[in-house]
């Protein structure tokens, strides 16, 4: 080959060393460059674009890179929201992402609690159909143990795409149905030697079905939502030999008395996410007074769909009131500011979203339709991880959520029979002035810890920032609590 030869295959290779030192080795053509609503264009780096995990799978992230000097030392941390069929760009947006939306759904405010100042942390709006992930064939079935194979596919392109994440400390994270995400997910990456999988964490999580429900009585009525006329009846019709199944109970008379349960934590209008915070939207089915004139208020406003309504709980689809289902924009939540964000044309264009994909929604009742639950428990694949002795694991949650309530995911990790190497005890934190303060209760096992943190709900980093921060940091890092 003459020297005109070698410079014409020598000079592109030298275009795309250029490229990698300008941007890092991520790939330019997904790089944000500007975010739409920011005073100030971020430090660290971010990306946005598709993992192309199947010629008709299209799976949308948004990578953020760590702040700080020390980023190169920095794990990587994968991110999942529920549902299932809720965008993890919630996570982002409204938990601990660098930026937060904030009411007018244009601008976005640094997060002082950000976990990218511990962490690269990557997005992904999985499974397809959720969010600005899209297939083709718009065929958006899918099921527990396909969500797992798809999620380690788009992991895996992750890390091509971005190679220089390859060798780092990786930690699958995730919330809600997450609970079934993310030990799946890790089941499949504990298998693959190429990646440095050091631990799993999830808040709020549906571990378990049969606990989840059955924890859920005790919480309602020692929070005082249930009176002693349906307490009695539930002790009555649900209960033997000084044992309770609230779960799937052949008696008709539990039945029926379950169904007044689910209608007061779910339907009443009360916030199932915190029970202390208000319902977005106001009570549903309220009737109020205007000059003489009676008004109804319900749900049916600009940010929560009332056409359909899916019930989170899988054991009462077969009864009546599970057949009304819940609304799933989620429930009491105002999802107008994301909306409007991230459908912004502006905002799509910055974050590289294909002319095709669909409008952004916050959750998917199509996908949520589709879906095919699986697994009723994860005991499995939690006693798969511990087997190894290898891996860091934490089940954390907000202790004022009905969702998937505190007392259920600490019955769950007990269940796992797991060696007790410290007693529950509570954690401390310092608040922002400078002050030691109760963060929650936790209990610590052989590998895996259960923690609640105080007077948060199902979204722990939404609630309780400075805490969640404080305990994100300490699992991380592999501090004590």
């Amino acid at each position: 080959m003459g020297a005109a030869g070698r410079a014409r295959r020598i000079w592109p290779l030298l275009l795309l060393l250029l490229s990698a030192a300008t941007v890092g080795a991520g790939p330019a053509a997904h790089l944000v460059d500007y975010l739409p609503g920011l005073a100030k264009q971020p430090a660290f780096r971010h990306y946005s674009g598709y993992l192309d995990v199947e010629p008709d799978k299209h799976l949308h992230y948004w990578f953020v890179e760590a702040q700080g000097g020390s980023a190169a030392d920095k794990p990587l941390v994968l991110w999942l929201n529920g549902g299932p069929g809720c965008s993890s760009v919630t996570g982002l947006l409204t938990e601990h992402g660098p930026f937060t939306i904030q009411e007018d759904g244009a601008t976005l405010q640094y997060n002082d609690y950000a976990w990218n100042k511990l962490a690269h942390i990557l997005y992904l709006e999985s499974p397809i159909g959720v969010g600005y992930s899209y297939s083709e064939g718009k065929d958006y079935q899918t099921n527990d143990t396909e969500v797992a194979r798809v999620n380690y596919l788009a992991l895996k392109q992750f890390l091509r795409l971005f190679p220089e994440h390859c060798g780092r400390d990786l930690y699958l994270t995730g919330e809600s149905y997450g609970g079934i995400y993310i030990p799946t997910l890790a089941v499949w990456v504990m298998q693959d030697p190429s990646l440095n999988l050091k631990g799993v964490a999830v808040g709020n999580g549906l571990s378990c079905y049969e606990t989840n429900d059955n924890s859920l009585v005790y919480f309602a009525y020692y929070h005082g939502l249930l009176g002693a006329r349906l307490w009695t009846d539930l002790q009555n019709f649900c209960c033997s030999e000084g044992k309770c199944n609230f779960h799937e109970s052949s008696n008709l008379n539990c039945t029926l008395a379950m169904v007044d349960v689910i209608h007061i934590v779910d339907e009443s209008g009360l916030n199932i996410y915190n029970l202390y915070a208000p319902c977005a939207g106001g009570v549903p089915g309220s009737y109020r007074y205007h000059d003489g004139k009676l008004l109804t208020h319900d749900l049916g406003n600009n940010f929560i769909r009332q056409s359909v309504r899916v019930s989170w709980r899988q054991n009462l689809l077969s009864l009546p009131v599970g057949k009304k289902g819940v609304r799933l924009d989620p429930p009491c939540t105002n999802t107008t500011a994301p909306s409007n964000y991230m459908n912004d044309p502006q905002v799509r264009k910055a974050l590289h979203i294909v002319d095709d994909a669909p409008e952004w929604e916050m959750c998917s009742f199509e996908v949520s339709r589709g879906y095919k639950r699986i697994f009723s428990k994860m005991n499995d694949q939690y006693l798969k991880l511990l087997g190894t002795m290898k891996y860091r694991i934490l089940l954390y949650n907000g202790d004022v959520d009905m969702a998937c309530n505190f007392l259920g995911d600490e019955w769950f990790v007990n269940s796992l029979d797991q060696k007790v190497e410290v007693s529950r005890r509570p954690w401390i934190y310092t608040d922002e002035n400078g002050q030691d303060q109760i963060g929650g209760f936790v209990k610590e096992f052989t590998n895996i810890s259960f923690l609640t943190v105080k007077g948060a709900g199902h979204m722990v980093p939404t609630d309780k920032p400075r805490a969640a921060f404080n305990m994100f940091d300490r699992f991380i890092n592999k501090k004590p609590f």
